[in-house]
């Protein structure tokens, strides 16, 4: 079986399934993709020129700078990047200006001052929208990262609009219940639990005007389906993608990026991290974790080295520990895809419970075993078995249980998993496969009521 699989339980052999053969094991019979209830990158879009070129209008709180940018961000990159090259007229609603510009033509910019809060003035930006709107062809469909175009505005736009998750309240719930746990007697507690349990509620009001949603993962999918009782044909799973001409094996790469950093060949395990450096990303959690490894295990300490990819408050913190951890800092694209082939596994300590995280995906690509929380979207789309990765629960104590496993597995193991990790990434986590499923969505819903045959899915030849 494909590690895409699910078991269908109740059957007399235990066999397993595709989710294809789950919905449709008639052949013959077309799918209906709006009531597809698993992720888009399991099926097989074409990737020829599309049959038909949108008007795109996106809302994003900001356009990727840099290696600053933040997963909404750099899915926003990725994606409409990508439709635009494919030939779509895209139109960006954002509020910053310090970007590196595209020479794109069919690639629109419309820039406004951010609020105090940094978010996106809707006053302005629906009048830009609204000028774009009337003028020689009105958008075929309204695109919004997350809150981009906020429930105020999103309820004049009609079934034209699509908003992509990148994190709901009640995914966050898991994450505030791990903060608590984990305070210390010291600091004060909270109420982040009570007002996140409003927030939900709040949520499940407005999310109702939007028309289509978008899940990065399975867990949110059904979450918005079952809890936020979205009905099901306006709610779409498609799980995040990577560059996988960026994140791919490239044995010389890692050895110049190891020889640039004084990575000596005697290390027997190179552990990666990547990301903010901030609590909420689990960093306390993983130099407690190493903090208590090296005190009590000295051959660790001197045959392993950490790697950590990024910038925040704990990155001082974590240089205390010794010369065998070391912070780089943050990396461009292109020397963080030299990162992760310089690893032997990658860590996502993350104590967040929202949407996909990119890291993981791009180590994945890379050819790279990984680890993380137990966290719902993280094993219910990407560590879905021991076969590919490690994860733990948000304990100090399990998290140094996974990392003695990993080291003591040594290279050799982590290398048969890195190559199902790597397997994995190709069948649904490529930036390819995530732009034909949303290109594949757009098609679909702006020709709903034209009779045209985008929303439905033939396996035989689509």
């Amino acid at each position: 079986m494909s590690y895409g699989d699910i078991v269908v339980k109740g059957g007399a052999s235990g066999q397993c399934y595709s989710p294809y053969q789950v919905t449709h094991q008639n052949p013959n019979q077309p799918i209906n993709l709006l009531s597809y209830p698993f992720a888009w990158n399991n099926l097989i879009f074409s990737t020829n020129p599309p049959q038909k070129l949108l008007k795109i209008a996106l809302f994003v709180k900001k356009w990727p700078q840099k290696s600053h940018a933040g997963g909404l961000e750099r899915h926003a990159l990725t994606l409409h990047l990508a439709l635009a090259k494919r030939g779509h007229e895209l139109h960006i609603f954002t509020s910053n200006s310090s970007f590196q510009k595209h020479s794109i033509t069919n690639l629109h910019f419309h820039l406004s001052k951010p609020t105090p809060a940094g978010y996106l003035d809707q006053a302005l930006v629906w009048e830009q929208f609204q000028a774009q709107n009337s003028s020689t062809k009105p958008f075929d469909i309204v695109h919004t990262e997350s809150v981009g175009l906020r429930h105020t505005r999103s309820k004049y736009v009609t079934n034209s609009l699509v908003v992509t998750w990148h994190g709901i309240a009640y995914e966050t719930i898991h994450s505030d219940i791990i903060q608590e746990l984990l305070r210390s007697p010291q600091e004060p507690k909270t109420n982040a639990l009570s007002e996140r349990v409003m927030k939900v509620v709040e949520e499940v009001k407005f999310f109702q005007n939007y028309a289509h949603h978008v899940a990065t993962s399975d867990h949110a999918g059904d979450i918005l389906k079952r809890v936020y009782m979205i009905p099901e044909e306006r709610v779409h799973t498609i799980l995040n993608g990577v560059d996988q001409e960026v994140f791919k094996p490239n044995i010389s790469k890692g050895e110049v990026f190891k020889k640039k950093h004084g990575i000596l060949d005697s290390k027997s395990l190179v552990i990666g991290l990547a990301g903010r450096l901030v609590k909420d990303k689990g960093h306390p959690l993983m130099f407690e974790a190493l903090k208590q490894i090296h005190a009590e295990n000295s051959t660790f300490q001197k045959s392993c080295i950490v790697l950590i990819a990024g910038d925040g408050p704990w990155a001082a913190r974590y240089r205390d520990l010794g010369s065998n951890v070391k912070v780089l800092g943050p990396l461009e694209q292109v020397e963080l895809a030299s990162f992760y082939n310089a690893i032997d596994i990658f860590i996502n300590p993350t104590m967040r419970a929202q949407g996909l995280d990119h890291t993981l995906l791009e180590a994945m690509l890379s050819g790279k075993p990984v680890m993380a929380t137990r966290l719902a979207s993280i094993v219910g789309s990407v560590i879905v078995g021991t076969e590919m990765g490690y994860t733990f629960s948000a304990k100090v104590t399990s998290l140094k249980k996974a990392i003695y496993e990993l080291w003591i597995g040594g290279r050799g193991v982590l290398e048969r998993k890195g190559n199902v990790a790597r397997q994995r990434g190709l069948q649904l986590f490529t930036a390819t496969k995530m732009v034909a499923a949303y290109e594949r969505l757009f098609l679909c819903i702006s020709s709903a009521n034209y009779g045209d045959h985008f929303c439905q899915y033939q396996p035989s030849g689509d």
